[in-house]
């Protein structure tokens, strides 16, 4: 057997170089980090004290099958988010928890509104997160992990600031952040309630992603492509709702999953996250088989890190262990999430080709000549 034939080990699905598109920040904290933030600022409405017991508190109340329940255990993560030194700090932790990871590049999503119960403004938010990158990049690099983070600005979906955070994300589109989003609750609260929003960031030629087809179904894929202009789909997962597979295996696609596939819209998967919110039933029955089979645009994401107990690592690893894939297979999930990314067309290029095929090429040499090298750029 070759490479191309032979599912990579842990230890290769780690060092591979992984992009990562669709992770929040309030959704991948430390559960040591949330136990000491709130101690520093007298936030006592945690579960426990305990930082492995309140781990698996998070993972357990996320496991419900409920993107609602799933959504609130977000209370005590941002509860403690709301200064600009806790801010820094969770940011930073991030980047080098990514790196580790073996993720060479990612963008991080958050919601600044929902970090200003003390005080801050939406500024104090922003540039405190994007110092917190900038010092986990450095971290990383020190400790031998290269990465590059960009931040996504999210505005929440039930409130109404969605073009308010959309002149943030342009005010700082040179500064570190690299685009827009809008997440939340899917049902009542389509996407086109923020009209004004995609408006202004498609006049101004920038870069947004929209969370669709999560918990809900096609109409909220529809809106969020054909109304809003959606650069990128956030889970976009129910696209298999528009895709018949018959007994004898032919496959047919609605008219707009076609539209998808043929304008190579990027679907940011989550398998992990999907199972527990219910928008999957098992990693065997998750879309994204049937998908990278017909060759969408289709990439593997962590959504939230702490509640789903997960990394891009596990969820390669997940994909590996149901569906046999290779290397191959990950080079083609990796690549096509870096042809996604909102930075510059040369610099995706040269990720591409400067890290990403080079660091998948070592791992093949390492099969043919039996030896561990480093991957890692």
């Amino acid at each position: 057997m070759t490479p191309s034939q032979t599912p990579p080990s842990p230890d290769h699905i780690l060092r591979a170089p992984k992009v990562l598109l669709h992770d929040h920040l309030d959704g991948g904290l430390r559960p040591a980090t949330v136990v000491e933030l709130a101690a520093e600022q007298g936030y006592d409405r945690l579960p426990t004290g305990d930082p492995e017991a309140l781990g698996a508190w998070f993972r357990e109340a996320a496991d419900s099958g409920s993107l609602e329940r799933y959504l609130e255990t977000f209370t005590h993560t941002v509860g403690v988010m709301q200064t600009e030194e806790a801010l820094a700090r969770v940011a930073a932790e991030c980047v080098r928890d990514l790196a580790a990871d073996g993720v060479v590049y990612a963008e991080v999503r958050y919601a600044p509104e929902q970090h200003v119960e003390r005080g801050l403004a939406l500024e104090q938010v922003v540039e405190a997160v994007n110092a917190g990158f900038r010092e986990g990049e450095r971290l990383a690099a020190a400790e031998g992990n290269r990465i590059r983070v960009g931040a996504l600005l999210t505005a929440m979906r039930h409130a109404a600031r969605a073009l308010e955070i959309a002149e943030l994300a342009n005010r700082y589109r040179d500064l570190g952040v690299v685009g827009f989003d809008i997440a939340g609750a899917e049902a009542g609260f389509p996407p086109t309630r923020h009209l004004d929003a995609f408006e202004f960031l498609k006049r101004e030629n920038n870069h947004f992603t929209i969370h669709a087809g999560e918990a809900f179904g096609l109409p909220s894929i529809w809106q969020a492509l054909q109304w809003c202009g959606a650069d990128r789909l956030g889970h976009g997962v129910r696209i298999i709702d528009d895709i018949k597979v018959a007994d004898d295996g032919s496959v047919t696609l609605g008219r707009l999953a076609a539209y998808v596939r043929d304008k190579r819209i990027p679907l940011e998967l989550c398998p992990t996250s999907n199972l527990q919110t219910g928008a999957a039933t098992s990693y065997a029955e998750h879309p994204i088989g049937l998908l990278r089979r017909l060759s969408f645009r289709a990439t593997v994401n962590t959504d939230n890190r702490l509640m789903s107990g997960t990394s891009l690592s596990r969820e390669f690893t997940h994909l590996v262990e149901t569906f046999r894939y290779t290397l191959d297979d990950l080079q083609w999930f990796t690549v096509n999430a870096m042809k996604s990314a909102f930075i510059p067309f040369d610099e995706r290029l040269a990720m591409i080709n400067e890290v990403i095929k080079p660091g998948y090429a070592a791992l093949r040499s390492e099969w043919l000549f039996g030896q561990r090298g480093s991957v890692r750029s």
